[in-house]
Order: C-alpha cells, then structure tokens, then sequence
C-alpha cells in the first residue's frame, strides 16, 4: 500500500534487520498523535463556543480531534514510511 515505489521514493531494497515493523510504527505514531489531536481540538472548541462551553462538548470534540488526527496520521505513515513498503511488511510483519 506504500506510494513511495509511485513516486520513485523506492529502490525495492528491504530494511535493516533492526528496522521498526510497519504496524508497531503506525499503533506508535497514532498513539502519540491521538494525545495531540485531542489537546488541538479541545483548545478548538474552547476558541470556537468561549463562555457557551460544557464539559460534554468539549469531551466530544477532543474526542473527535483524537480519532481523526490518529486515523490520518497512521494512513499517511502506511503510505509514505520506508518501513511499510510491500517487500518490508512481507519480511518482518509477517515473521512468527
């Protein structure tokens, strides 16, 4: 699924043997930037609604800003990281 061999980022080669897998790579980058998203979103909503805020609003859309931001940022790694290269998943995701 990785778009680095589209568009010439890719030589084939496989990683190094000690290489981060591609699904512990993207569980960590969307863990870390679920905390990011959330603490965006809620500021967000604080500057959007000012004194109208309650605490169920403002847990909703942190919520929201956590999911979204993991989500797409977990996609962008499986489609742009090294790691997530076809030959890459096949070599170290899929060892027992």
């Amino acid at each position: 699924m990785s778009l680095r061999r589209f568009f010439g980022f890719s030589d084939g080669e496989v990683m190094r043997s000690d290489a981060k897998p591609c699904s512990r790579l993207m569980r960590h980058t969307a863990g870390i930037y679920s905390v990011g998203g959330a603490l965006g979103f809620w500021i967000l909503c604080r500057l959007h609604y000012g004194p109208r805020i309650t605490n169920p609003r403002s847990l909703r859309w942190a919520a929201c800003g956590a999911v979204t931001v993991s989500s797409s940022t977990a996609l962008l790694v499986r489609l742009f990281s090294p790691e997530c290269e076809p030959q890459n998943i096949a070599a170290y995701d899929n060892k027992k």
